[in-house]
């Protein structure tokens, strides 16, 4: 939502880029653009392009936002936290439109989010990453019904959920995230991991297969699977 500029209207945020990318005048890229906001949910899309970003709500604005990256046909999404700053009630408006549109448009999208609810209510396959590295990937599915590394385990054990006692303490992973600077050859969950092994110290396990589609960099992945599936 911050990516609008906010002395310039709608209208030339949105057409400024087809022109450009697409080779197009202004009179096309505006009749575009009054589609890509009739395509996104936004009334009276031609009096919308004339008004500035303080104008809209932060929903509307996300709106805005989703139609100026699909306006110039890319074939790839990234959306890096798309829902903060929203309510409950909008986040779920802007993440089904996206997921639609997506579907709908045949654009792949990619999704980056702390969010596990999001994850598991609208990802096709999760990649979850500690440290800067991807240390567990697979469908929705595997991720939360059989994870398969230590940190996959400890996320979805830390979420609080609506039918635990009330007086039950929630299950945080012990420890602080390491410094990125100061990473060694070692696993880098290593001094937060209950199924540390020597092995861990100085060696950074590779992205194993534990199922079909579903990998792993874990050096005790048979131990876990065996004791939490």
């Amino acid at each position: 939502m911050t990516s609008l500029n906010p002395v310039l209207t709608i209208g030339v945020q949105l057409t400024e880029a087809m022109e450009f990318h697409l080779g197009i005048d202004n009179e096309e890229a505006e009749n575009r653009a009054v589609k890509w906001l009739e395509m996104v949910g936004i009334s009276e899309p031609r009096r919308r392009l004339k008004q500035y970003p303080h104008h809209f709500s932060g929903g509307m604005r996300q709106r805005v936002m989703i139609a100026m990256a699909l306006c110039c046909e890319p074939k790839l999404i990234i959306a890096d936290e798309p829902t903060t700053a929203l309510d409950v009630t909008i986040q779920a408006q802007i993440l089904e439109l996206m997921k639609d549109l997506s579907s709908r448009l045949g654009v792949a999208l990619i999704v980056i989010t702390h969010n596990l609810g999001v994850v598991a209510r609208y990802a096709d396959r999760v990649n979850v990453m500690y440290a800067g590295k991807i240390i567990e990937s697979g469908t929705a599915h595997d991720i939360y019904h059989k994870p398969s590394h230590p940190y996959t385990l400890g996320l979805l054990h830390s979420v609080p959920r609506l039918d635990q006692p009330r007086k039950e303490r929630l299950k945080p992973i012990d420890g602080q995230p390491p410094d990125l600077t100061k990473l060694d050859n070692g696993c880098s969950f290593r001094p937060r991991c209950s199924f540390l092994i020597d092995k861990c110290e100085n060696h950074y396990p590779a992205l194993e297969q534990v199922a079909n589609g579903h990998i792993t960099a874990c050096w005790e992945r048979e131990k876990l699977i065996q004791e939490h599936h």
